[in-house]
Formats: C-alpha cells, sequence, structure tokens
C-alpha cells in the first residue's frame, strides 16, 4: 500500500541514525504502582494460552498484561525496531524494564506526562502514567515506538522530533491492522490522532510535527542536536 512505502521511507531514515535518547536521572524514587484497571480489549488472537507465551517472552520487561500485547503487536511492523530496542538492542545491551508508574512520584512536574523514559545506572525503564493502564494496546505500541528510543541522558529537539514521528507512523500502521483501536474514548487516544493529522498534514513527513516539539515549552530549553541525532 502507497502509505506502507511512505512509513518505510519515513521509518529507514530514523533507522539509518545511531539510536540515543533522553533520560531523567534521580537517585530515589518510589516503587513502581501494580496496576489494576479493566482489561483493554484485545484481538482474539489473544487468548490465555498466547498470554501464557507472552508472559515468557517478556518476563524481563514487564508483568503488565497490556505492555506485553502491545509489544507482541509491533513484531514485523515499523515499531520493531523500538521492540528490539527494548528487548535489549540498545545502548545499555540491556532489556528495557517497562512499568506503569505515578509520575508525580517521581516529580510533580511529571505528574500529567503520559510516559518517562528513565536511566538508573545501567538500566533503562519506561515509566507510563497510570491513566493509560486501560488504553487499547496498539496505543500503548506506538508510545513505546517513542520511548525506546530514549537510551541515554541526552536530548535534543531533533531528537524528540524523531521520536514523536516514529510514534505517528507506528499509530498509522496499527490502525491499518488494528482499526478497532480507535473506536474507543481514551486519553491516550486523543494524543495519537493528534500526531496522526500533523503526520498525514505534513505528507508522511515531520514538516508539522517538527514546528509542534519546536514550539513546546518544555522544550524550550533543549539543545538543536545531540549524539546520533545532529540531523533532521
Amino acid at each position: 500500500m502507497k502509505l506502507k512505502k511512505i512509513l518505510a521511507i519515513t521509518l529507514f531514515i530514523l533507522f539509518a541514525l545511531p539510536q540515543t535518547s533522553f533520560a531523567f536521572l534521580f537517585k530515589k524514587e518510589k516503587e513502581a504502582v501494580t496496576v489494576q484497571q479493566p482489561r483493554a480489549a484485545y484481538p482474539p488472537k489473544y487468548d490465555s494460552i498466547y498470554l501464557e507465551q507472552l508472559k515468557k517472552e517478556y518476563k524481563k520487561i514487564s508483568n503488565d498484561e497490556v505492555i506485553l500485547v502491545a509489544l507482541d503487536m509491533m513484531k514485523n511492523t515499523n515499531a520493531d525496531f523500538s521492540r528490539r530496542a527494548i528487548m535489549g538492542y540498545n545502548l545499555t545491551e540491556r532489556p528495557v524494564k517497562i512499568q506503569f508508574k505515578d509520575l508525580g512520584a517521581i516529580k510533580e512536574d511529571y505528574a500529567n506526562f503520559d510516559a518517562l523514559g528513565w536511566k538508573k545506572k545501567n538500566d533503562l525503564y519506561i515509566y507510563i502514567n497510570p491513566r493509560h493502564a486501560d488504553a487499547p494496546p496498539a496505543a500503548l505500541a506506538a508510545l513505546l515506538a517513542h520511548e525506546a528510543l530514549h537510551q541515554d541522558e541526552f536530548n535534543s529537539l531533533a531528537e524528540e522530533t524523531y521520536a514523536w514521528t516514529m510514534e505517528a507512523a507506528v499509530w498509522c500502521e496499527m490502525l491499518e491492522i488494528y482499526p478497532e483501536s480507535n473506536d474507543v474514548q481514551h486519553p491516550l487516544l486523543q494524543r495519537e490522532n493528534t500526531l496522526k493529522q500533523l503526520f498525514e498534514k505534513g505528507g508522511y513527513t515531520n514538516k508539522y510535527i517538527k514546528k509542534t516539539v519546536y514550539a513546546n515549552k518544555g522544550y524550550q530549553n533543549l539543545p538543536q542536536t545531540s549524539p546520533g541525532f545532529e540531523r533532521l
């Protein structure tokens, strides 16, 4: 399909560069919360037997079932690069641990963040706001595709532009495969569909996503580039 080709070209540019990122370093943080919320609707293939296989495959990454499903959805898509990074093909050469966590417990300013990349010593973490624990797994897959690009303490406007573009491209692809994921009302879908609109408006390029990143007040103090993200 035409969209598939455009996505492949867009993400080839992303994958051709060494992948680095921004992470937060703090000495103290509270334990990750265990989230007990209604399970998101999964496609039929995710029966109890298949879910047990995923628990074994991703046991070093997460205990949250919806995260396991999201990771599986990333297979054989443009998000597979990020999935492999999460599995350990990253700068630390260790699996990334993914948890739902009260981000305000880390710092009050982060309370309303959707997700947060974190590096502690030689380990990488992706913390997701608990309000997304009942989000469609395909939307979480797009979010994880973004966060997996963040693998160190450096960040930049270029890096964020790449990450947001990746997320938008993956969400477009997820909707081709799992169109029912967009049939519900959820805060994470508002984020993903906003990115999708910017991506499509820019002709499936980073044109408008880049403008949005550069206008984001939270990114005003970021440098233009960071290691591995020197060009846009």
